[in-house]
């Protein structure tokens, strides 16, 4: 499949910008209900600069399918400094090719190489092509928030699928 991850950069933003804005626009993907602008993601770039945060860009033949990164969850608590959150979002006119199955392992041997030791996925009930890859990849549902998210005219549980590395 020729799949590379390299850490993205400035020139990325409005790669980022657009597969994300992708999500929202479709629905049901993420919490987010409007676009996100270039300074959002720079920003959110930024917030990505520390080693135990990385933010890899997804490569098919050097051309950008995708992206993926940690985040620490519950930072500051010295307890929970072995769980990060982990996130990835595929431009969709690469859904269903096997990106995220090839995305997913890798960004878990990444979270071991920084000490993570369990990682959390935090997403909608109603993204059905998430909630399979997740489970594929042997996580489980550990959390539920019900009808917390509102979206349109539907209200959505908010999960949390987890798994120890």
């Amino acid at each position: 499949m020729d799949l590379t991850l390299r850490p993205a950069r400035e020139g990325d933003i409005p790669f980022l910008r657009a597969v994300y804005n992708q999500a929202i626009a479709a629905g049901g993907r993420t919490c987010d209900l409007d676009p996100v602008t270039e300074a959002d993601r720079e920003a959110f770039l930024r917030s990505h600069r520390d080693p135990r945060c990385p933010l890899f860009l997804c490569l098919r033949a050097g051309e950008a399918v995708g992206y993926a990164y940690l985040s620490p969850y519950r930072p500051g608590r010295r307890a929970l400094a072995t769980v990060a959150e982990i996130s990835y979002y595929l431009d969709f006119r690469c859904h269903g090719q096997g990106i995220g199955s090839w995305l997913l392992p890798r960004m878990e041997t990444e979270a071991r190489r920084l000490g993570y030791e369990t990682l959390l996925a935090i997403l909608l009930a109603g993204n059905a092509p998430s909630l399979a890859l997740l489970r594929k990849n042997g996580y489980q549902e550990w959390g539920r928030l019900p009808a917390v998210a509102h979206l349109a005219d539907t209200q959505q549980d908010h999960l949390i699928l987890g798994k120890h590395l």
